[in-house]
Parts: C-alpha cells; structure tokens; sequence
C-alpha cells in the first residue's frame, strides 16, 4: 500500500470516528431534550399541593356542637387537580373571559335573596344595600373553588368592610355540614349561604341548583358577580380569577366607577 493510500484510510477512520461522536452527541442531546420535556410535562400534570386546614376562629367554637360532629363526619379535604390555582396571583388584566353567555348583564336589577347560614342565621341582599358586595358561587367537591379559597380568605382580609363585603352561596344544594366543613377548613370569615333545591346534597353527593343559583343563571364554579351598592350587577364571570381583578371590580363598583 503506498503513502497516498494509508494517508487516505487514515483520514477516513478520522471521519467515520468524528461522525461516530457526532452521533453520539447529537444522540446524547436528543435524550436530554426529552428528559427536560418529560420533567416540564411532570410539573404541569402535578396537582399543586394543598393547604391543611385552617386553625379554628372564635366563631366556629362557638357553632353548635351538633353542627361541628356533623361537619367532622363529612370528612371534607381538598382534592385539587393539575392546572388549578395558578391564575390567581396574575394581574387583573389576565383575567379570562366570561365561558357563560347567559350571566346576568352589568346593570340588571340583582335577584333578592334571604338564605340560611350552617349555622342558621338568616342573610340577605338587601343587608348590604349602599356597599359593594363580590358574590361567589361555589361547590365543595369544586376542585377550582378548592384553589381560589385561600385566595378569597387573603383578599376579604383586605377589605375595607364599610364600603366593601364579600359572601358565598353553595350552587349545589350541599346542607350545612358541607358547607360548614368547607369554610371551617379554610378558615373563610365572610358567610356561606345554603341554596337547597329539592334534595339536598353533600360534598360527597352534589345535587341539582336551587332556586337562587338558577336566577343568577349559574352554569358552573366558581361564578362571581360584584353586586353595585345600589344593587344592581356590576360584573360578572365564570371560572377562577385573578384576586386582583376580583379587587378591581369591587373597587370600581364602590366608587360608582
């Protein structure tokens, strides 16, 4: 073999190793590439994590003894999927759209109620007339009710309550254990109003909406309306939202804005 010819099988044992460790390296990116997707994908399919539950208020020591056992009996802990509770913290102008076309329009006359807490105090719409008054509707089995609860608990915290309240109605017709279980577990001080229709469910057994959350045209949870101080619908949407919009709206509707 001459000179020119080992010169020659030289340099291609040169390129068949240089296009072995191209494709070793071209490989070896390919399978970290999939393992970050693979870790991004895991991080999305991950419920976040949730809060245990709430210490208990002087008001809910002071609820009736048989309340409480039965409330304890319902066994209520949150159960949160993945995808939950990462809107709220974004900034007002995140918020989504409405989903429900048929929520009642800003300017509407707001439909009167008079409902029973768990603990049977009676509480009205008109109670609130010349204050601006953010309604949520919600469903203890409601994964997505679930996620915005603490975040409703830090933003009545923040309300000025002379000009501003907040309250929630159950869309689902739960009786007052799981109502009572559900906002004794996240420690919410703003009430929580039962809404029965013909049977009356549990955290366990949703049933059909009552007669309320018909009138508001309720089609799934959350559903918050910000009710004018002269009792008329400021806002209204569907779906979890931004504290941040949630705050904005009662602002804007107790300055008349």
């Amino acid at each position: 073999m001459g000179k020119a010819s080992q010169v020659r099988g030289q340099r291609d044992q040169q390129q068949k190793r240089q296009q072995q460790r191209n494709l070793w390296l071209a490989t070896g990116g390919v399978v970290l590439a999939i393992i970050a997707m693979a870790a991004v994908l895991n991080r999305l399919n991950q419920a976040p994590s949730a809060p245990g539950p709430a210490k208990p208020t002087a008001a809910d020591l002071n609820a009736p003894k048989s309340l409480r056992v039965a409330a304890a009996k319902v066994g209520f802990h949150p159960q949160l999927i993945p995808g939950v509770g990462k809107i709220e913290d974004k900034s007002a102008s995140d918020a989504p759209s409405p989903t429900n076309s048929t929520l009642l329009k800003p300017g509407t006359v707001a439909p009167a109620f008079s409902l029973k807490t768990p603990q049977g105090d009676t509480v009205s719409l008109s109670d609130y007339a010349g204050k601006a008054l953010l309604i949520e509707f919600f469903a203890t089995s409601c994964p997505h009710c679930q996620a915005e609860a603490p975040h409703l608990h830090g933003l009545y915290n923040t309300l000025d309550t002379s000009r501003e309240q907040m309250l929630s109605i159950n869309a689902d017709s739960e009786g007052a254990p799981s109502v009572y279980a559900f906002h004794r577990y996240f420690g919410l001080q703003y009430p929580a109003l039962l809404d029965l229709g013909p049977q009356v469910g549990s955290w366990h057994s949703p049933q059909n909406p009552g007669p309320i959350t018909d009138a508001y045209h309720i089609q799934g949870y959350p559903t918050f309306y910000v009710i004018a101080p002269d009792g008329t619908v400021h806002w209204a949407s569907d779906n979890e939202q931004p504290t941040a919009k949630l705050k904005q709206e009662l602002d804007q509707a107790a300055a008349g804005a």
